[in-house]
């Protein structure tokens, strides 16, 4: 099993990251990522979520990153799918696993709560009138697993 490390001399960085595919009334909740994104470009939008910390459970990363990013607190939580993704930023080569959950929340007040994060912006959009080339890569999945789900 490869490790981070060297893979032919370029630094390779393993990231698992716990993702929420929520929508209401025919509307998604994206969040857009700001220039500190360590793994996808800046101004794409994306799926609320992110790393999971050392030590911590995917559905705890799951919360923490959700009202972080949102201000929104977690009802319930279904893992549905993970998938792994190539991405090469800032001079590092990302292997990132993605774990996708189903996700209830509770109604409150949008807002991005962490200072100096990633997230640069939050928004219940509808994903047919976002032109494709403007979501990250785990967001097209995050509406093709939501389009699935109905």
């Amino acid at each position: 099993m490869k490790r981070n490390g060297d893979e032919n001399g370029i630094h390779v960085r393993t990231r698992i990251s716990a993702y929420a595919i929520a929508s209401r009334r025919e509307r998604m909740l994206f969040t857009r990522l700001g220039a500190s994104s360590p793994v996808f470009e800046p101004g794409l939008w994306h799926l609320p979520g992110g790393g999971v910390d050392p030590g911590e459970q995917p559905r705890e990363a799951l919360e923490r990153e959700l009202y972080e990013e949102t201000g929104l607190k977690v009802r319930g939580a279904r893992l549905v799918e993970a998938r792994s993704y190539r991405a090469d930023r800032l001079g590092i080569a990302w292997q990132l696993v993605a774990l996708f959950y189903a996700v209830d929340i509770h109604e409150g007040e949008l807002g991005v709560t962490e200072i100096d994060g990633t997230t640069s912006e939050v928004a219940w959009l509808e994903p047919t009138a976002l032109d494709g080339a403007a979501l990250s890569p785990a967001a097209v999945d995050g509406v093709r697993l939501l389009g699935a789900g109905r």
